[in-house]
């Protein structure tokens, strides 16, 4: 069982590693019709675009946030119902090529007492294996409630 959303200033959570995948990539642009070479052509993308290869979509990276906290935490814990609140800031600061590895790192900023339930601010990156600085960073807000029966 997953530990439940920490309280702010606890350690990090770190996710486990994912593999970014060629199939992963082209699902992700038929569900968006996004099909743009950069992203689903490796031959084209290799010899004309300017990242050696295929990268991932960033608002693909992004929407990776939801799997990798799901798998370091109850994001809603038991009895309660999530939703996601958006985001104050997402910054995509490096290019995520296809055939390398990311993981989330959570950090809870603040949890704020709302009408019903609470605002969990989260500091959110995706990092990429062997790079320094995150692919993708950002300030994820999820509203979580009690369920209506608890």
């Amino acid at each position: 069982m997953l530990p439940p959303i920490p309280d702010a200033g606890a350690p990090p959570l770190v996710s486990p590693w994912l593999d970014v995948t060629q199939p992963l990539v082209d699902l992700f642009a038929d569900a968006i019709s996004d099909h743009q070479f950069i992203h689903v052509d490796p031959v084209r993308a290799a010899s004309e675009g300017p990242f050696g290869g295929t990268i991932a979509h960033g608002f693909l990276v992004l929407s990776l946030l939801s799997k990798f906290a799901a798998s370091v935490m109850q994001l809603p814990g038991e009895g309660e119902v999530g939703i996601n609140y958006g985001f104050d800031k997402v910054r995509f600061l490096a290019p995520v090529p296809v055939g390398r590895r990311i993981r989330g790192r959570f950090t809870v900023a603040e949890r704020t007492p709302r009408s019903g339930g609470t605002l969990v601010r989260f500091d959110a990156a995706v990092e990429l294996e062997g790079i320094d600085r995150p692919a993708v960073s950002a300030e994820w807000l999820v509203l979580i409630f009690k369920e209506k029966n608890q």
